[in-house]
């Protein structure tokens, strides 16, 4: 007899439940459990303990850039998340009076969540996030959902959740402080197409790294951007920022050295990227102030001699213009 097992005539109870009998123990602290605590192992059962020190001790699995892997759980969970808050806006912005089929009408929650850039300029920065979930139709928003869909998941896959996140909402900002920085005055810009170009930006350096094909991305931003400059109502300032800024996060994740410090450095280098993006933002309002500025004085000295552009610019400017009144 060996001085692991159980002396004869001894009645042995569960170190985690003083009152119940047992005669089996943990086959890594031998340790007597019950029933209530056994945990099948490959060899004999385990207790709670031993198995909690045992998880503790694994590794964690990665993905190639660093994002944690999640067994069992959903794929693109987040893409699914990102496609509800979208086709919600949309549902929200369509019941409070935007025409669903062609963008038409007014909607008090869409004019206060839209890009404008005199709204910009003038303090209201929650519209260089907001926009990015707006849409002015059923196709449009249509379009960037299918493309979400299709590109979200394998990014998803292979960046992990967080850094997915941070993709997709810094590639909207991206578009977002561009169009203000050089559209037009009063034109009003709104939708996810920024972070979906981020996406195909991503994408590109993803398949760069990992040398696989980059024919179809390639064709897809090409694509893409013909139909940008082509088409007048579209702005491709949103798209062309979203697609940089896609792109520099995506070179962050793929080439921060592999090592115990590699999540710091991509978190130092997206960090990085805010600050320009920060730093965009606010001379992006700066001159906008300025060419509120000239529109108006332009408007005082011209008066009924303006031109279609000048006037709208003019009362655009007037209407998020604090100092008289909003």
């Amino acid at each position: 007899m060996t001085g692991d097992e159980p002396v004869a005539g001894v009645v042995e109870h569960c170190y985690r439940h003083p009152g119940v009998e047992t005669g089996v123990h943990c086959v890594r602290c031998d340790r007597p459990i019950c029933p209530s605590c056994m945990i099948p192992a490959s060899v004999g059962f385990h207790c709670p303990e031993c198995v909690s020190e045992g998880r503790r001790a694994m590794r964690q699995t990665r993905t190639v850039y660093g994002g944690r892997v999640r067994p069992g759980a959903p794929a693109g969970l987040v893409t699914r998340v990102l496609i509800g808050i979208n086709v919600a806006m949309f549902i929200v912005t369509s019941a409070s009076g935007v025409n669903p089929l062609s963008g038409s009408g007014t909607s008090k929650v869409f004019d206060h969540l839209a890009l404008i850039p005199p709204a910009v300029a003038h303090g209201e920065w929650w519209r260089l996030f907001t926009a990015a979930f707006l849409h002015f139709g059923i196709f449009h928003i249509g379009f960037n959902m299918y493309a979400l869909w299709i590109f979200g998941p394998p990014l998803e896959a292979a960046l992990g959740r967080l850094r997915f996140v941070a993709l997709y909402l810094l590639g909207g900002l991206g578009g977002s402080v561009l169009s203000v920085a050089l559209g037009p005055l009063n034109e009003t810009a709104a939708g996810a197409s920024g972070a979906i170009f981020g996406l195909f930006g991503a994408l590109y350096v993803v398949a760069r790294h990992r040398n696989l094909q980059t024919q179809p991305i390639v064709f897809t931003i090409v694509a893409n951007l013909v139909i940008t400059f082509a088409v007048s109502n579209i702005d491709w300032r949103g798209h062309v920022g979203g697609l940089v800024v896609g792109g520099a996060i995506a070179l962050l994740f793929a080439f921060a050295p592999q090592g115990p410090h590699r999540d710091r450095l991509q978190a130092v280098g997206v960090g990085l990227v805010c600050v320009v993006l920060a730093a965009g933002g606010l001379a992006a309002a700066s001159h906008d102030n300025a060419r509120c500025r000239t529109a108006t004085s332009t408007a005082l000295r011209l008066g009924n001699q303006m031109s279609a552009t000048q006037f709208q610019d003019a009362v655009s400017c007037q209407r998020y213009d604090p100092q008289t009144g909003g």
